[in-house]
């Protein structure tokens, strides 16, 4: 096994502000609400395919936000399924 070349004594006197993110773009508001985060969760539930009339315009628009638009009308459903839940 390599040794790590990591000058971890460095890294653990770092405070925030010595941490140069130039290079890394700022995570909006937007970003965060499309991000999906499983770790530690148990997994979601199966998946079964339906035939759903939607308005046209709001299929398009979806469909323009590129690869994954079925997952993220799925994740806006569940997420108000869940708000409108009653316990």
């Amino acid at each position: 096994m390599k040794e790590s070349l990591t000058d971890w004594q460095r890294l653990d006197a770092m405070v925030d502000e010595d941490i140069d993110l130039s290079d890394i773009p700022e995570i909006t508001p937007e970003m965060f609400a499309r991000s999906v985060v499983r770790r530690g969760l148990k997994p979601p539930p199966g998946k079964q395919q339906v035939t759903i009339r939607l308005d046209e315009d709001v299929l398009e628009w979806f469909r323009a936000q590129g690869k994954g638009y079925q997952t993220r009308i799925n994740s806006l459903l569940r997420a108000y399924m869940e708000a409108h839940h009653q316990a």
